[in-house]
């Protein structure tokens, strides 16, 4: 196996940056669980593989690393021995047939990366991110998926110009909507909002169908992506 170069580390190291990122429609995906996923999965997406073991086998482009060039390429804080560059998944068209999640301003990676595989979890092929969302390809983002950002659809559009062209009901996440539990449910989209601020202002007349989850106990609010798991949940149930 080749020794990592010093341009190729500099290559990688540039992913970090979005703008890099979208102009080489490139990301870095980290770790033995899901590095190893995708080359049992979506080995086609694989540009190439770095590795702190040099016995270790890949039919590709395949590095070894020592642990201090991993870590100057690693996004993470604790680097892992596995780490790929991996081309952007291309997305399908959006269908209108299942449920669409719409995610406005969701900006914490943790709370994205859960969500999307809780999207994955339900049966959800299709997420509209609004263009105020944290970057899906962000390592953080991407390592909180467990890899279903490889198998769900996930669009970076403008999200008030989506729901203003859609015939579907729009469900909208909000404290004065109807109790979830109790109200009607169809197929459409729901909209799931911002962590602090929830739905935005010019989203918010666009909500034809707004729903609540209703509290039973005295905390003052629910995580987004835990408030998504049980909408989805619901919706699943019916």
């Amino acid at each position: 196996m080749e020794t990592i170069s010093k341009n190729k580390i500099k290559w990688i190291r540039s992913l970090k940056m979005k703008k890099n990122r979208e102009l080489l429609q490139l990301f870095v995906v980290e770790g033995e669980k899901m590095v190893k996923e995708l080359i049992a999965s979506w080995p086609d997406y694989i540009e190439c593989v770095v590795s702190l073991d040099e016995h270790f086998s890949f039919n590709g482009e395949c590095y070894y690393s020592d642990e201090k060039k991993m870590r100057e390429m690693s996004q993470l804080t604790t680097p892992n021995k596995l780490l790929a560059v991996v081309r952007k998944p291309k997305m399908s068209p959006i269908s209108t047939s299942k449920m669409i999640l719409a995610l406005d301003g969701i900006q914490d990676p943790g709370n994205m990366g859960t969500i999307l595989r809780t999207a994955d979890w339900f049966g959800i092929d299709h997420v509209i991110c609004s263009k105020q969302c944290v970057d899906i390809f962000n390592s953080k983002v991407v390592q909180s998926t467990m890899g279903a950002i490889f198998r769900v659809n996930i669009h970076a559009i403008d999200l008030k110009d989506f729901l203003e062209n859609s015939d579907l009901p729009i469900y909208g996440a909000l404290l004065e909507g109807e109790n979830i539990y109790k109200e009607k449910l169809s197929n459409g989209i729901i909209v799931m909002g911002n962590e602090g601020n929830g739905i935005s202002e010019d989203i918010l007349p666009l909500i034809t169908h707004p729903i609540h989850i209703p509290k039973f106990g005295h905390s003052e609010s629910l995580n987004v992506s835990i408030a998504t798991g049980i909408i989805l949940s619901e919706f699943a149930r019916r």
